[in-house]
Parts: C-alpha cells; structure tokens; sequence
C-alpha cells in the first residue's frame, strides 16, 4: 500500500501534535509542572507521547494526543475548559511560560501502525519533512519506500510516520526511536554505505523541499518512555 489522498486510516481516528517553546529560563519549571499535574489532562483523552527537545532545537516541547473523530476532540476541549483542577493547578500555572503554541492536525501513513520502543531509557529522533505539493499521490510510494528502507537497516525502531491534514500541509513527520545518541549516529553511518537506503532516498528526495531532525528526550509522563 502505498500513502493516499484520502483519510490516511480506515477509520477516523487522529492526532493532534503540538510543539511549544517555552521561555528558556522557565524550561525547568514547565517540565517539573507537566510531569506533576498531566495526569489531569490524561484523564480526559488518550496521550501519545511527550518529549522535550535536546538536539536540534531549543527550548521546545512535542506531544501528541491521540482522538476518535473530531466529536471527540470537541467534547474533550470543552471538558477542559470546565475541568478546573486542569485550570487551575496546570493551565494558569505554566500558561506564563510558554512562548508560542502550534498545532497540526495528522494521520498515521496506513502501512504504519504506531510503534513502541523495545525498553525504555532511549532517545527519540523526530524528522520533519517539507514535501513537494501534490500529496501523497505524487510522493507517497517513494517516500515509503525510503522509510523501509531505512527500518531494514535494523538500527532504528519506527514509531511513527504522521501526514498532516491540518497545518501545513505535504509535512510528514517520522518518530524513530534509538537505544542512545551514538548508537543512532553508529547506524546512521552504516545506512550511508547500504546500496538499499542510498537508491531509495535518492529516489524519495526528489519530491522534498526541507528537512529538519531534533533529538528528543521523553518526559516522566510520556507514555512513550
């Protein structure tokens, strides 16, 4: 199967992903707050993973939430909003330290079922690619293509491959997970010398406009650990 036009799943669940910068001298105290208090927010839907940048970027935080439909995804803001231990012991207490909030809307690729690392005590790599418009009936089968190619390496374990609907769209966002920094950098200097993953991102990176990798560190609260 190759990524398609429609809906990127069979049914209709998303997720929403949102990055936000914090302000640098309040990175601390965020994590510390989320860590306490996101169980308020976990209680209302399903979260899917949530990590603080280390390589990459500065100062930013990802997570992801996983809804049914968009009904859902309504009745849980409203929830939220009349929650007020959510309000009041998280929201008004890091509101304050955050500096800018962006969300995206997204689909899993329908060859890919969401991953889990094989231990925990990794680190997560989060690439994001800038495709060429068209979708991914112009470059889905070549996108997917170097995706396996890079999985048949055995270095890296995929999490995700995430195609975005709201947002900027043709973004595709691809979560690996690896035992530690070297490892990853150990597999990714073999990868350069496979014919397999050298023909298929030569064939992929015809349709790509930007990329941008960050090395990601897990939350204590991050499901994904």
């Amino acid at each position: 199967a190759s990524l398609a036009t429609r809906p990127r799943q069979d049914n209709s669940t998303f997720y929403e992903i949102r990055t936000y910068q914090i302000k640098p001298s309040k990175m601390k105290d965020f994590v510390e707050m989320v860590n306490k208090h996101l169980h308020l927010r976990t209680a209302h839907s399903e979260l899917v993973g949530f990590w603080s940048a280390e390589l990459g970027a500065m100062n930013k935080v990802f997570h992801i939430w996983k809804y049914d439909n968009f009904a859902h995804r309504t009745a849980v803001r409203q929830a939220l909003a009349n929650d007020k231990d959510w309000q009041g012991k998280l929201i008004s207490e890091v509101l304050p330290f955050v500096e800018m909030q962006h969300n995206e809307v997204a689909y899993l690729a329908p060859w890919c079922q969401l991953g889990k690392p094989p231990k925990e005590g990794g680190v997560y790599e989060w690439v994001t690619f800038q495709m060429k418009p068209g979708g991914p009936a112009v470059w889905g089968e070549a996108f997917q293509a170097a995706i396996n190619a890079h999985i048949s390496t055995g270095y890296t374990k995929l999490i995700g491959v995430f195609h975005t609907e709201f947002g900027l769209l043709n973004t595709v966002h691809v979560i690996w997970w690896n035992e530690s920094p070297d490892h990853r950098a150990a597999g990714r200097h073999s990868a350069h010398e496979d014919a397999r993953v050298v023909a298929a991102v030569r064939d992929s990176v015809r349709f790509l406009e930007s990329q941008q990798n960050v090395l990601l560190i897990p939350l204590q609260c991050s499901p994904l650990k």
